[in-house]
């Protein structure tokens, strides 16, 4: 995998993208940051809708509102696991290689971004923030890149996952 790739991505991009427009629109419906990247894959795995949202759901605002790892990030993270993740702990390639992916995903989202920490990309300070959502109106979407950032993460992903299926095609010529 060139993990040199430059991932210069434009909000053209992301709107002409169908996962990265969707990823946009269900953060607009409401959907926390890490839930509209999750749910903009859910074609892709045979999972309950409404188990995936609440699986994804802690995850939002920086987990929690933490302002830690941005919730779209870990919408990748989530999706990625689903589809190459592993499942037996003695399956150290296999772990190995899982958290290769992960750090690949992390690499391009914060070569378009600067930071893969929410506060950092929201120029917030050093503390977690209030529990309590922000009400979300015309004012909270002038404030916050979100749903540009849902889209940007849903791109991301896209593209890696075409990467890898190319990959394992041709490994299988």
């Amino acid at each position: 995998m060139d993990t040199q790739k430059n991932t210069t991505i434009t909000l053209e991009d992301i709107q002409n993208s169908t996962r990265g427009k969707a990823a946009m629109d269900l953060f607009m419906e409401g959907y926390n940051c890490s839930q509209a990247v999750t749910l903009a894959f859910s074609d892709l795995f045979n999972m309950d809708r409404q188990m995936l949202l609440r699986m994804s759901s802690s995850f939002g605002g920086g987990m929690g509102r933490l302002r830690e790892v941005c919730g779209t990030v870990s919408g990748m993270f989530i999706v990625i696991g689903f589809l190459y993740g592993y499942d037996d702990p003695k399956a150290f390639e296999e772990k190995a290689a899982h958290y290769s992916r992960i750090q690949e995903l992390a690499r391009r989202f914060k070569e378009c971004q600067g930071s893969i920490v929410c506060r950092e990309i929201l120029g917030l300070d050093y503390k977690p923030d209030s529990p309590v959502p922000e009400k979300r109106s015309e004012e909270y979407y002038k404030k916050r890149p979100c749903p540009q950032l849902a889209g940007l993460a849903a791109v991301i992903l896209e593209q890696y996952l075409e990467e890898l299926k190319r990959e394992e095609e041709a490994e299988h010529v």
